[in-house]
Order: structure tokens, then C-alpha cells, then sequence
């Protein structure tokens, strides 16, 4: 086909701009769209000029820099809806840094059910390595639920005393009375400096995984240490019983002066058991709750999107998680209430159809000596 034959008419035009909104690749949505003209050389145009196309597009769209359609986009969110909350911070060049954003949607979700969260940020969004940071918790049966979203320019205490100062924010200063991290020490001294109401607790996924790391030569050759580990963290409900299980532990594999054991033992209230059963957790024990929220986005979202396609990408994931809540509610919707509890959990309980989450809720309840049957 010559040249002054090739054309992208207005109709293809739209089609190959929603195909890229969706997350479909370039190749595919070509070869889609040349089988409904019975093939390739039916369509009028080739692979390089849709991607030509969709490039100058990419040049248009992003005419005011970065930060000039960053704050088109928030203007326009606002404009579809008053609700939605965003903030961001300025460094001493006048250069924005740290973006945080909720919608409507999210702000509701916490407060029905922000008493306990995981903040997750484990995946970095581009090139320059920006951590995407994810606040979420459950729902009333036990799905994932988006609390609030950040971009931070780095990981550091200020950054990230900055991002929880600002979800306080935009969640009316209501605190979580639990709260999940990695073993991050920065993200655990701003925690300490906002809100130290809030109980701590370390995600056991990532202490295992960092177990793995420091003490691999002691899970060799069909070695018992990492499910001797695990017993020391979930099996032991009385202090006195992980305090012999440890020491068992060091003694068994000769491990009493590793230092990352003994500085791992001194935070201990963050992950064993025997402490943590005092805290409101509903069964939560990691971050992986937001870090499957964050895998999933990875799945989606190349590391070289711009910031359009970045939220375009992001607002599809969450349309879709938000989606796939539908047959839970259904089924929720469908089932006989359960006796009420206390005013926040009476809208909970009476909407739930999982036996697991009622459960939760009456152990949690109980230990805290409010359970209120009507």
C-alpha cells in the first residue's frame, strides 16, 4: 500500500484510542481490528502508523508537561465529582514531589470500614522509580477495598510523614486502630510521629521472606528452620510459650548472636501472635491484601506510561475490582441478616453472608468486652 493511500480514518482513530485506554497492546488491537475488515489489507493504514499516530497523540496530550495535565486531570475529577479529594507537594523548586488522591468511592469505604489497613509500596510506577503506595483494608465480606492511592517521589520519613498526615486528612482525622507495613524503617518512624495511637503490625509475609534472605543457609538440605520460624510467630497465644519456642529456636540451629534474628526479636509486638492477638485485626496478619491490589496493577501498567495513561490505567483497575465486588453483594443481598452489634458493626454484620467474617467481628468484639446482642 502507498503512502498516499494509508489513512486513519475518525472512526479508527477512536477505536485504536479505547483500545489503549483498556490496556490492549498495539500489535493486538491491530490485528482485531484488521480481522473485522477481513485483513490487513482491507484496513487503509499499517502497525507503524497507528503507532505513529497514537504517539503524536501521547505528545498532544502531555503539551503542558507533566504536572500541567496532573492538575488537569484532578480539576476534571472534581468537576465529575465534588467528593473526590487529592493533594500534592511542592520541594523548594517549585517541582511537584508526593501526589495523594482518593475518590468518592474510597472515602466512603473507610469509613465504613477503616479500622484496620495495610499501606503497601512495593511497586514503582516508571522509570524513575516512584513507589505507588496503596492504602486497603476488607470489606464487610472480606474483599479487598481501596482507601487511597499515592505517588511518592522517595521513601523517606518526610515523604512518608507526609502521605499519612494527608490520608488523615482526607479521611476526617479518623485513625485506624491497626495498620500493616512492611519492615520499612522509615514508613515505621513516621508512623510513630502521626499517629501512634495506632497499633502497629508488621506484615509476617514479608518477615518470612526476609528470613529467607538473611538465613537461607539454615533451610538447607531438608532444614525444619523456616517452618520452626513460622511456629514461633502463629502457634504460640501465651507470651511464655513464644518466649521458650524462641529460645529453642536459637539454641536448635546454634543462631543465638544473628543479628538479624535479635533485631527482629526486639520488635516482636509487631508480629508474634501472643501480642498481636490484642489488636483489632480481623484476621489480618500482612500487607498482602494491598499487595495483590499492587501485583494486579503491575500486570496492567507499563513502567513507560506517562501520567494520562498512568490514571487512565489506575481508574480501570479499580472500576474492575470494584466490578468484580458485584457477586459478593448479590450473594450478600440474598442471605438473612445476623444478629446486630455494636452501631458500626451492626451495619456490617447484618450485610454479610460470610460465617468467617462474623466470626471475626464477635472474637474482636469480645475481647474488647463491647459485644451488645439485641
Amino acid at each position: 500500500m502507498l503512502a498516499c493511500q494509508r489513512r486513519i480514518t475518525e472512526n479508527q482513530a477512536y477505536e485504536l484510542e479505547v483500545a489503549e485506554d483498556v490496556g490492549i497492546q498495539q500489535k493486538t488491537s491491530f490485528d482485531l481490528m484488521s480481522k473485522y475488515v477481513g485483513g490487513r489489507e482491507n484496513l487503509g493504514y499499517t502497525r507503524q502508523d497507528a503507532k505513529n499516530y497514537l504517539n503524536s497523540k501521547r505528545r498532544r496530550d502531555m503539551a503542558y508537561g507533566e504536572a500541567g495535565c496532573l492538575l488537569q486531570y484532578f480539576q476534571q475529577q472534581l468537576i465529575d465529582n465534588p467528593s473526590f479529594f487529592h493533594a500534592y507537594q511542592i520541594d523548594s523548586e517549585e517541582q511537584i514531589t508526593n501526589i495523594f488522591w482518593a475518590d468518592a468511592r474510597m472515602l466512603f469505604d473507610y469509613q465504613c470500614f477503616g479500622d484496620e489497613i495495610s499501606l503497601d509500596t512495593t511497586y514503582c510506577t516508571n522509570g524513575d522509580h516512584r513507589p505507588l503506595a496503596i492504602f486497603s483494608g476488607f470489606n464487610h465480606y472480606r474483599g479487598g477495598v481501596i482507601f487511597g492511592a499515592a505517588l511518592l517521589y522517595d521513601e523517606t520519613v518526610e515523604s512518608f510523614k507526609w502521605l499519612l498526615e494527608t490520608f488523615l486528612q482526607t479521611h476526617s482525622k479518623k485513625r485506624p486502630q491497626t495498620i500493616f507495613t512492611d519492615q520499612d524503617q522509615a514508613m515505621s518512624r513516621a508512623l510513630q510521629e502521626v499517629i501512634l495511637e495506632t497499633k502497629h503490625g508488621l506484615c509476617t509475609w514479608h518477615i518470612m521472606k526476609n528470613g529467607i534472605k538473611h538465613l537461607g543457609n539454615l533451610m538447607k538440605d531438608g532444614s525444619n528452620f523456616l517452618s520452626d520460624l513460622k511456629k514461633c510467630m502463629y502457634d504460640n497465644e501465651e507470651e511464655t510459650n513464644f518466649e521458650a519456642s524462641w529460645r529453642t529456636l536459637l539454641l536448635k540451629y546454634n543462631v543465638e548472636e544473628n543479628t538479624w534474628l535479635n533485631s527482629t526479636y526486639q520488635i516482636k509486638e509487631k508480629w508474634a501472635a501472643c501480642y498481636m492477638k490484642y489488636a483489632f485485626t480481623l484476621g489480618m496478619r500482612s500487607t498482602q491484601l494491598s499487595e495483590s491490589i499492587n501485583s494486579y496493577i503491575k500486570s496492567c501498567i507499563r513502567p513507560n506510561l506517562n501520567i494520562n495513561q498512568f490514571f487512565k490505567q489506575f481508574e480501570r483497575i479499580v472500576k474492575e475490582k470494584r466490578y468484580g465486588e458485584l457477586p459478593g453483594l448479590t450473594i450478600t443481598n440474598l442471605t438473612d441478616p445476623t444478629p446486630s452489634f455494636t452501631p458500626m458493626y451492626r451495619t456490617l454484620s447484618t450485610r454479610s453472608s460470610k460465617e468467617n467474617t462474623v466470626k471475626s467481628f464477635r472474637s474482636e468484639r469480645r475481647r474488647e468486652g463491647t459485644l451488645q446482642l439485641t
